[in-house]
């Protein structure tokens, strides 16, 4: 692990995600329990200009995560965020790959090829694929969850801050229903994925989503600051 990232465990203005009895009931969120509400004006909020940011909603509960990598939104490595209680969070353009330090974890998650989000902007049928993640705690390997994504309509409620949702691509992604995928599910249903992609031509980035890691366990994610034109 670099210096930077070693830095980041210990930056005081990074909250620990919390909020919600699941979140706090980790050891780590009782060592600080610095939060903002999610009604506080957190454009307020003064972060160090050497690291990126993400605004991270949990049920009544505000933090932010940081990153040293220069680029987050490369197409080609993985985004990680870390807090200051150390849970760390990883994204594959907008999807999430790992969670760690949460009370149910995402060691691993193999992705297939999948076709750019300006691709998907462009579709008008639902996209298929197939996830496969080894989730803790009940040691449970190899989970395949079967993912139909489609296009929906901007959601105007919803965590996101700063951006007129119109302004938007968003896009839902669920677990397929039928018994042949439900035999080989985990015991519950994860909640749909959201995300919300700013597309520009050819390029595009999530610059928003919601995300379950569990039935009880979800989290909004936001590019921070919000910046007039991208994130």
């Amino acid at each position: 692990m670099n210096i930077l990232k070693s830095a980041l465990y210990a930056l005081l203005f990074l909250f620990p995600l919390a909020g919600c009895s699941s979140w706090a009931s980790n050891p780590t969120f009782k060592m600080a329990r610095h939060l903002f509400p999610q009604e506080s004006n957190t454009d307020q909020v003064r972060l160090d200009a050497r690291y990126q940011y993400i605004r991270v909603v949990v049920e009544g509960g505000v933090a932010f995560l940081a990153s040293d990598s220069p680029d987050v939104e490369a197409t080609d490595q993985d985004a990680v965020w870390f807090s200051a209680g150390r849970e760390v969070l990883r994204f594959r353009n907008g999807r999430l790959v790992a969670a760690v330090g949460l009370p149910t974890e995402w060691r691993n998650v193999v992705l297939p090829e999948l076709p750019a989000w300006s691709e998907l902007a462009g579709r008008d049928q639902s996209f298929k694929w197939v996830r496969i993640r080894d989730v803790m705690p009940g040691y449970l390997y190899g989970i395949p969850d079967h993912l139909s994504l489609k296009k929906i309509a901007p959601q105007v409620q919803s965590n996101l801050t700063g951006i007129d949702p119109h302004t938007l691509v968003w896009f839902e992604e669920s677990l397929e229903n039928g018994p042949a995928v439900q035999a080989i599910r985990p015991p519950e249903d994860l909640p749909p994925a959201r995300y919300a992609v700013r597309v520009n031509g050819a390029n595009a980035s999530v610059v928003y989503a919601e995300q379950c890691v569990s039935a009880k366990l979800c989290f909004t994610w936001q590019r921070w600051p919000v910046k007039a034109g991208k994130q």
